[in-house]
Parts: C-alpha cells; sequence; structure tokens
C-alpha cells in the first residue's frame, strides 16, 4: 500500500459534511450561550426578599461569567471548524502540519478540526 499525501475528494467530502453538522450545531449552541450572557428580563431578584438579593446577584454574576467562558470557548471551536472548512476547499485538510502525514479518519472523525497527528500531539 502506497502512503497517501492527501485524502480523495470523496474522503474529503465526507469530512465537510461532518464538519458542516458539528458548526451549525456549534453556532446554535453559541447563540444560546449569548443569550443567557445578555438576557436582562426573565429570572430576576426584584421578587425576592432582600436578604436573598446578595446572594441571587452573586449567584448571577457567576452564572454569566461562566457563561462567558463557555462562549468564548464556543467562539473558539466554531473558527477552528471554519478553518477545517478552508483545508478542505484547499484539499489540505487531513495532512498533519507537522509530519506530513495523513491524520488517521477515527482522530478526524473525533476531532474533525485536528491538524495534528496522534504521534505529533503526543511530542508536543
Amino acid at each position: 500500500m502506497t502512503d497517501k499525501k492527501r485524502y480523495s475528494d470523496e474522503e474529503l467530502a465526507e469530512f465537510k459534511e461532518l464538519i458542516e453538522q458539528k458548526l451549525e450545531k456549534a453556532r446554535k449552541d453559541f447563540d444560546t450561550l449569548k443569550a443567557s450572557i445578555s438576557n436582562g428580563s426573565g429570572n430576576d431578584i426584584q421578587d425576592t426578599s432582600p436578604t436573598f438579593k446578595v446572594l441571587e446577584e452573586g449567584a448571577s454574576v457567576l452564572s454569566k461569567e461562566e457563561a462567558g467562558r463557555l462562549a468564548q470557548r464556543q467562539a473558539k471551536f466554531i473558527s477552528h471548524l471554519e478553518a477545517a472548512l478552508i483545508r478542505i476547499t484547499n484539499k489540505t485538510y487531513g495532512v498533519c502540519r507537522e509530519t506530513g502525514n495523513l491524520i488517521s479518519k477515527e482522530r478526524l472523525r473525533a476531532v474533525p478540526h485536528a491538524t495534528l497527528s496522534i504521534d505529533a500531539k503526543r511530542r508536543q
């Protein structure tokens, strides 16, 4: 068996479909997180007694901070998936950026935006 230097157009189309599905879900999740951060109405502290106001305000701030961190992480994930789509268009998708060998299909199915093979990742 000869070592391939890139995936075939059919294989790239399969990965493109997978990435587009993940991208759609990631964007929905990101929109949900953004909405939870900016939601000013709804369950607030207006109807609670003053004793619980401080506790609820603290929990609300903590919740928004956590949602903010998750939103940042989701935005980064989206940008990685978009970069993977560009690599598919350039036909460089699935090629390890350190070794130049193909990244295994199993790894790409699990982490579709991967740019390093398992061996290269272990060496880091």
